[in-house]
């Protein structure tokens, strides 16, 4: 069954607006938790202008689902605190600086010596790593090399496009994460998945290991609140 990690990101961004710890990160990560989330992610930027560092150092301490810290891995600061905080996972994103959110995947050809040296530091301190890819068989296949143990595809194309064509839209996705399957890598997707279109995504790739939502999830936890809006993503991960 494909799990559930929330990205806790916009509700950093709401704390950070006025000062202060209102809303409380932690808290609301461990009510996540409570609430049924199979895991939480955080991507923290060099500015902080949401997730801050001690966040992630706190949320390491207390969770007990998985953490995914996803991010830059040229920046040194971000690699020195996924290895001092040793999350279940890390997501290796390709961001620029300031970037507002990510909108690409890694060019796992060009990158790959790099990224073959990351995935070593990282897993030689045990911890799972995932390469953000966009919906591409050959970066999917030459991922493979770097020695990681996941790809995530990177699903804004498909959200942008689902409502025009479903079919059309996931079929690069179907393509890309059968060919993560047949050669023996971990499979997970994010950006963009919603309520609209996370169950038909899933019921086209039945082997999704994970989906990461942040934006949507905490979007709609204003109109239906955070705990029933956890339950109402879990369903549609549920949906046969």
């Amino acid at each position: 069954m494909t799990t559930l990690s929330v990205n806790i990101n916009k509700i950093a961004t709401l704390r950070n607006s006025r000062g202060g710890n209102i809303p409380n990160v932690l808290q609301a990560a461990l009510d996540i938790e409570r609430f049924g989330a199979d895991g939480i992610t955080v991507h923290p930027r060099p500015d902080e202008r949401h997730i801050r560092y001690n966040d992630v150092r706190e949320l390491k301490q207390n969770l007990h689902v998985e953490l995914n810290i996803e991010g830059n891995c040229r920046e040194q600061k971000f690699v020195e605190l996924v290895l001092e905080t040793k999350p279940a996972q890390v997501t290796l994103v390709p961001d620029a600086l300031n970037q507002i959110t990510s909108n690409h995947g890694w060019n796992t050809i060009e990158h790959k010596a790099y990224l073959t040296e990351m995935v070593n530091l990282f897993k030689e301190a045990g911890i799972r790593v995932s390469i953000f890819v966009d919906p591409d068989e050959e970066m999917v296949k030459h991922a493979k090399d770097t020695g990681t143990d996941r790809v995530e595809l990177y699903t804004e194309s498909y959200a942008k496009n689902f409502g025009k064509d479903k079919e059309k839209a996931v079929k690069a996705y179907i393509k890309a994460a059968e060919t993560a399957q047949n050669i023996g890598l971990g499979l997970n997707a994010g950006h963009d998945l919603d309520l609209e279109n996370l169950c038909y995504f899933n019921q086209c790739i039945p082997f999704l290991d994970e989906v990461s939502i942040g934006h949507a999830l905490i979007s709609d936890a204003l109109y239906y609140g955070l705990e029933n809006t956890v339950q109402m993503y879990k369903r549609q991960l549920n949906k046969q």
